[in-house]
Parts: C-alpha cells; structure tokens; sequence
C-alpha cells in the first residue's frame, strides 16, 4: 500500500511572513500540529509544528506575535511521494526523526500530509486482521481435534 492512500489531503497552511501567533490560532482553530508553507509552484517551503511553537517562540521568551513563522519553520522539509511504499515513509520517518511529512505528487506539488498516527493506525488494524486470521485457524484446528474428522458424527 502507497503513503497516498493513508495520507490526509485537507492540509493547512502557512504563511512564511505571518507571525506565529497567527499560526498559532490556525492550528488551534483546526485542530492540527502541522502547517505546511508553500512556494508560487505549491511545493512546501517549509513546516512548522506545534513543538517548534513551543520550543523556539515560547520556551525562549519570544512574543509570538513578533516572530514570523519562517523564522521557526523547517526549511525544505523532506517529503514523501504519494507512491513511495508504506513501509519507507515509516523508514525516513524513523532515519530523519519527524512525525509528519507533506505528501507530493511527481511534480513536488503538495497532495496531503501524512503522520506517523495514521502509519500506526494502519498497522495495528492489518495486526487485528492477522490476529483474527490465527484465531479462527485455531478454534478451527481445535474443533477438528475434538471432533475427529467427521464434525457431524465425532468420527
């Protein structure tokens, strides 16, 4: 499975110039960590999270509404593509230690977001179906054993 089917498309964005309080507000109002600042050619120029709120402009003093949020953003963030397999977003997710990474489409343009919650979420329902899979071969494996081969008549 591809990271474009798992990824979030509603993506909310940044601006570079606008303060971090604004960018603050947004992520509040929407419920989000994330904000995506794009280039003219929609590609993302940067993100900036809710902990580089927190770390950069609040733990060290800083008046929100003074710092821009690219003064705080990763710049070029590392993206995955929409076809890039599951299993290497996990991977570049682990190697580059981030929890979220903007999704592109073949030309860079920004399709969605993807977070290391919706990989794990992913993850753990194929383990439930596996883990369903197993149990029903068991309990099938154990009916016969005490059943004999023929379940009608115990022979």
């Amino acid at each position: 499975m591809s990271i474009g089917r798992i990824c979030v498309r509603d993506v909310y964005l940044a601006e570079a110039e606008e303060s971090t309080y604004v960018a603050a507000q947004r992520m509040r109002e929407h419920n989000v960590g994330t904000l995506v600042v794009l280039d003219k050619d929609k590609k993302p120029l940067g993100i900036v999270t809710d902990r580089d709120l927190a770390m950069k402009v609040i733990a060290e003093g800083k008046d929100p509404a003074k710092v821009k949020v690219s003064q705080v953003m990763t710049i070029d963030p590392r993206s995955l593509r929409e076809d890039t397999p599951i299993e290497e977003g996990l991977r570049m997710m682990r190697r580059g230690q981030c929890r979220r990474l903007p999704v592109v489409d073949d030309k860079g343009a920004l399709q969605g977001i993807v977070s290391i919650d919706d990989i794990l979420e992913l993850l753990a329902e194929e383990m439930s179906q596996i883990a369903r899979i197993i149990e029903s071969q068991v309990e099938r494996r154990y009916l016969r054993e005490q059943l004999g081969s023929n379940p009608i008549y115990g022979q």
